[in-house]
């Protein structure tokens, strides 16, 4: 792999070794209409996630690392999309560390991975002012035998040719001692958390922890974003009129919801039968999954794996099959399904793309497949 993976002085240059099947070889095109719905929807669950009932209601069910409240916001939000055969746009769901942003940018969009990099400047100044951020620390288990690790190579270029030391580890190669996080001799200012333990309860993580409880280092996207967001119960909340009614969102907010959000339903004993008679229209979601692990198609449901999941914490939601486009792979014309992201900070898309896949999620195992540019129509 490349030392030097993009050029400063032109930014669209993307010399990296890609992961497998990360860009498919076309573009999707998609309405303005789609993408100003798109943002309303966002804005219309960010107006119902500041209300506080609600962030009573979904931290009555979050660990307690989440309780702890920082003044940063959480970078690099991922609402994840259907486009349904009438074209209605429906929130599948949230992520909190969604990967792929900067490999997008530079291929797709050149200039946001600069804003990427305000971004994360102002996560550190809502915590320390003007204060000098000198050190960033992007945090996974085993970062180099991640799928997106070329990207974490990526985001250490380009904080340090923006003058940010940074550096890529493992948490448990970090240590809590003096107020401060440690990598070795030097002192660590913010972490990008790539984890997908959301709640930072691992022991490998207990020095990271500790110093984010203390507020000792800025860990972005953090615990509370998680839980007010990701937690796929929330979906069961944030797609329900009576709740809405019960915090009195206004009317235009909750139609917005309603009608953007594939209806979702806790999993539970009480609502087994209801849950299996009806399966073939659910898709059944582990509530703290991510990566559409453990997640099952009820048509492809078996009674054993059925009573699985009522022994677990899962939603289940409303089945929105995806759009499709065909593409010719390797002198082979293939169909491949569509969802849409949107990379979001502060209620704001910053980019928008297409992942083009096969199979019962989304995945980046099929050649052809994977991110794709939109051409706005």
């Amino acid at each position: 792999m490349n030392s030097h993976l993009f050029n400063q002085d032109a930014p669209s240059r993307l010399d990296v070794t890609l992961p497998e099947n990360i860009f498919a070889d076309c573009n999707v095109a998609i309405s303005q209409k789609i993408l100003e719905k798109q943002q309303a929807i966002i804005q219309a669950i960010e107006s119902v996630i500041a209300l506080p009932f609600y962030q009573k209601r979904v931290l009555s069910y979050a660990p307690k690392t989440a309780h702890f409240e920082p003044k940063t916001k959480g970078v690099f939000f991922g609402y994840d999309f259907h486009l349904d055969e009438n074209k209605n746009l429906q929130l599948i769901e949230i992520n909190t560390n969604a990967g792929g942003a900067l490999l997008n940018a530079l291929k797709f969009s050149p200039k946001t991975a600069l804003q990427f990099l305000e971004m994360f400047q102002q996560e550190w100044q809502l915590s320390h002012g003007d204060l000098a951020l000198k050190t960033i620390a992007i945090v996974d288990e085993l970062p180099r035998e991640q799928y997106l690790y070329p990207e974490f190579v990526l985001f250490q270029d380009l904080f340090e040719k923006n003058g940010i030391h940074s550096l890529i580890c493992a948490p448990q190669e970090l240590h809590y001692q003096n107020e401060k996080l440690w990598f070795g001799n030097t002192p660590i200012d913010l972490v990008y958390n790539r984890l997908t333990d959301f709640a930072l309860l691992e022991s490998s993580q207990l020095a990271l922890a500790n110093a984010y409880l203390a507020q000792n280092v800025v860990i972005t996207p953090h615990p509370r974003a998680h839980a007010l967001y990701a937690n796929k119960r929330n979906l069961t909340l944030l797609s329900n009129q009576a709740f809405l009614q019960s915090l009195e969102v206004e009317e235009k907010t909750q139609q917005i919801l309603l009608g953007g959000i594939a209806p979702t339903i806790l999993v539970e004993a009480k609502n087994a039968e209801c849950l299996w008679s009806g399966r073939k229209q659910l898709f059944f979601k582990p509530a703290k999954g991510f990566g559409s692990k453990a997640a099952y198609r009820g048509d492809k449901l078996t009674k054993r794996v059925f009573e699985e999941i009522l022994k677990g914490d899962y939603v289940a939601q409303k089945f929105v099959p995806p759009h499709t486009q065909d593409l010719n792979v390797l002198g082979e014309t293939q169909t491949f399904k569509i969802d849409l992201r949107a990379y979001v900070y502060d209620a704001n898309v910053q980019l928008s793309c297409a992942r083009l896949y096969q199979g019962q999620t989304t995945n980046f195992r099929n050649v052809g497949g994977g991110f794709a540019s939109l051409v706005v129509i």
